[in-house]
């Protein structure tokens, strides 16, 4: 088969123009980047027709470490219902450096079902992520400032909270020294970066309904406490205005086109393991204007991504999807049976047996949160027809809908199954309206148990002393009312990476809590995950490179 750069390459685009006006978004309103690419103002974003159309999301049971295809799949559905008819467009997340150069690759779906131009998208696309980058380290470079101008006064940060960022995976600049040098250089501190997707401004960018909305949240971030115990916001420094002006063209959604010529809304990229996973709130409702049915995603398994698309965006946002799809493969069952990574792409029907549990514990969640589900397995080239069978066998027990996708392969025409399924699906049971995992009441300690408990099958949390301290101090400020957003490995339900298939008696370990009053979530650090990641031995771009002035190696 042709590499995902022959595919790309081949494919004939039309102009950004023609896949506007194929949904009607009026031309004269976009701001094109190029001939491909175009933003479209949010102030087309239509609340009325948002009600009417049918929200999708796609999830996967826990994956593996070059994932089970949820973008190929979510770009497959909406080519699918297109073929078969239906106003679908897809609404994701941009890709990030980090994994791009790192270990994963790129994340613009793969084979005949890419959204394009796809190094374009997985590289600067339209700078929204750089133009995040910036804002935050504005913020880092304007809170050193203030300190630094205001000592002789007397003022002083007891703590600093916030930390800059980068949009690498650079394991080196976790913990950093700041203010190095003379008295002029600045006033010595600890500090550290996180990257990029783990920003409090790219939660906020990806939570906030319109630029006031982005205003206020970034107003209310909490930069630390000063000497005399008092909380400092951005809206103390006064210069949230600035920060704004910074994201004043990156908080408009990203339309581009898939390989037969759909339309794709891209904007924001939490990662769903340090964040919450899911694209712009902004982009889904766009989508949702434009089209019967969107189809969107979340970031990782289900037990991260999804629950925080439901807890945190959906909650905040008053959407309810309409149905569910959970993406499996036979590797990753495989893997969760027990078989080793090395041989899971070898015929294994007793491993799958084993590994459905996995899936099952994910069903069971999806259900939980009144949703109807369906099971969508993307298709490997090593699968067996036995392999296949048995998943689709054992669905039926369940009473849950399930469908074969090889889109990667056939594109659209390789969803169409899945296409009817979902549709038939919405038509016949769609879901019920949300319910949400904990109460707004509820304090952070009794949401976070509740998310462990329910979702993972925790037998216990613990919370290190940072962690209790961190909760007495959002007692004190008063935000107990905000969701939780827990940052866990992606490798398994509990936070050993290793732990695969369905873990038993485990505890969860929470060893601190970041305040991000600006997005209004409280982030659990779980386990040993870190919010900057690190490059593995052989990372992607060892293999990354220009020929004949054509990149290649992205994917």
């Amino acid at each position: 088969m042709k590499t995902d750069f022959e595919i790309a390459r081949e494919t004939p685009l039309k102009p950004i123009t023609e896949i506007a006006e194929s949904i009607g978004v009026p031309t004269t309103a976009l701001e094109p980047y190029g001939k491909y690419i175009a933003k479209v103002p949010y102030t087309l974003i239509d609340e009325a027709k948002v009600k009417q159309s049918n929200l999708i999301l796609v999830t996967s049971i826990t994956p593996t470490k070059t994932g089970n295809g949820k973008t190929t799949v979510s770009v497959g559905l909406a080519l699918g219902m297109n073929r078969i008819g239906k106003n679908a467009i897809a609404a994701l997340r941009e890709p990030s450096l980090g994994p791009c150069f790192g270990m994963k690759g790129g994340a613009a779906g793969g084979g005949y079902a890419q959204v394009l131009p796809m190094e374009k998208i997985n590289l600067h696309f339209t700078g929204d992520f750089h133009a995040i980058t910036s804002a935050n380290n504005m913020i880092a470079a304007l809170l050193d400032n203030h300190i630094y101008q205001r000592r002789e006064e007397g003022f002083g940060m007891r703590e600093v909270l916030w930390r800059r960022v980068l949009d690498v995976n650079d394991r080196n600049l976790r913990n950093i020294i700041t203010g190095l040098g003379s008295r002029t250089d600045g006033v010595m501190s600890e500090g550290g970066f996180d990257i990029t997707p783990a920003s409090e401004i790219m939660a906020i960018f990806c939570l906030a309904k319109d630029e006031a909305d982005l205003q206020r949240r970034i107003e209310n971030v909490v930069l630390g406490v000063t000497l005399d115990g008092k909380p400092l916001t951005v809206k103390d420094l006064g210069v949230a205005g600035a920060i704004v002006a910074i994201l004043h063209d990156a908080i408009h959604p990203n339309l581009v086109q898939t390989t037969e010529n759909t339309p794709a809304f891209i904007h924001g990229g939490p990662f769903a393991n340090i964040a919450h996973g899911c694209n712009s709130v902004l982009a889904t409702k766009m989508a949702m204007t434009f089209g019967d049915y969107t189809i969107t995603e979340a970031g990782f398994g289900a037990d991260l991504g999804m629950e925080k698309f439901f807890d945190i965006k959906c909650r905040k946002a008053g959407l309810s999807p309409k149905l569910t799809v959970l993406v499996a493969t036979a590797p990753a069952l495989k893997m969760h049976g027990g078989v080793d990574e090395k041989e899971i792409k070898t015929p294994n029907l007793e491993g799958i047996k084993r590994g459905l549990a996995n899936m099952d514990k994910h069903i069971e969640n999806i259900k939980a949160f009144g949703q109807t589900v369906v099971v969508c397995l993307n298709r490997f080239p090593t699968d067996t027809d036995e392999e296949l069978d048995l998943v689709r066998r054992h669905c039926e027990e369940l009473g849950v809908g399930f469908a074969i996708n090889t889109a990667f392969a056939d594109g659209g025409k390789g969803a169409e199954d899945l296409a009817r399924l979902v549709v038939e699906t919405i038509e016949k049971n769609p879901s019920r309206p949300l319910t949400f995992m904990y109460e707004d009441e509820d304090d952070i300690e009794t949401k976070v148990r509740k998310v462990c408990q329910k979702v993972y099958g925790a037998k216990d949390v613990i919370l290190k002393p940072a962690a209790k301290k961190q909760l007495a101090r959002i007692r004190e400020l008063g935000i107990e009312h905000f969701p939780v957003c827990i940052a866990k490995t992606q490798y398994s339900f509990s936070e050993d990476p290793k732990a695969y298939g369905m873990p038993k008696d485990f505890d969860i370990t929470i060893r601190d809590f970041v305040i991000n009053s600006g997005a209004e979530m409280i982030v659990a650090v779980a386990g040993s995950i870190m919010r900057m990641p690190g490059l593995p031995k052989s990372p992607q771009a060892e293999r990354i490179y220009v020929v004949d002035g054509v990149i290649e190696g992205l994917s």
